[in-house]
């Protein structure tokens, strides 16, 4: 005989009881050598864990990276303009605003159970995400044949971009949001230059930009200390 539902006409689901059960098939996954060797690196198995889990690690976010970083090295060695050195910063700031949050990670429910803290995930995922775009990047000006200090030049502004997205991203809990702020303030920053100086290329050359680079850099690494706090309190 069937049960009568309840007065909603929905089943009762014990929604605890489901999520403990989710979380605990996913924790259960095997490690692999990567992720072994990163537990043994940080001397932490969640941490390593969380740290693979991120979006922009992913073999099709590495792919699309390094396809538009190509792209950008053979159109500067065409061109004699470096635009490897400008496609960096926001390839960077795509994949930074996608290292944290709700709305980027699939697996940020089960991460917040792990003895780590939230900042120190940030950390450790920004930091992974960053290092291997600087590389990425590093390969592709070198091979356009960029001189040294276009090669060099856009680490700073592609902190600064990578800063602005990570800061959004964070503060609205929307890494379509911290995409859109990283994106938007490399275009104006290269369509100021263009317009200053008529070369595009002086947003990644003019070293009087330095400081306000840094300027943007610490007053969002402020901000992201501030929202992670927040949400450490909250959680």
């Amino acid at each position: 005989m069937d049960t009568p539902n309840p007065p909603g006409g929905v089943d009762d689901v014990d929604l605890d009881r489901v999520w403990i059960s989710v979380a605990g098939e996913v924790w259960r996954r095997r490690r692999g050598r990567a992720e072994l060797g990163l537990a043994r690196l940080l001397r932490s198995p969640g941490l390593a864990r969380a740290l693979l889990a991120t979006p922009s690690l992913l073999p099709g976010w590495l792919i699309a990276t390094a396809i538009v970083l190509a792209v950008g090295a053979f159109a500067a060695r065409e061109t004699g303009t470096p635009y490897a050195a400008l496609c960096a910063p926001a390839v960077a700031a795509a994949g930074i605003a996608y290292t944290y949050g709700p709305g980027a990670d699939p697996a940020w429910e089960l991460i917040r159970t792990v003895a780590v803290s939230d900042r120190m995930i940030l950390l450790a995922r920004a930091s992974a995400v960053f290092g291997v775009n600087a590389v990425l990047g590093l390969v592709a000006s070198a091979a356009s044949g960029a001189a040294a200090v276009v090669t060099f030049g856009w680490l700073l502004p592609m902190t600064a971009v990578c800063a602005v997205a990570l800061a959004t991203a964070t503060l609205a809990r929307s890494a379509a949001a911290g995409l859109a702020a990283g994106m938007t303030g490399w275009f104006v920053a290269i369509a100021a230059q263009r317009m200053s100086s008529g070369r595009i290329a002086a947003a990644v050359t003019e070293s009087a930009l330095t400081v306000p680079y840094l300027i943007v850099v610490v007053g969002c690494v402020a901000a992201i200390g501030y929202a992670t706090r927040a949400q450490g309190r909250v959680g």
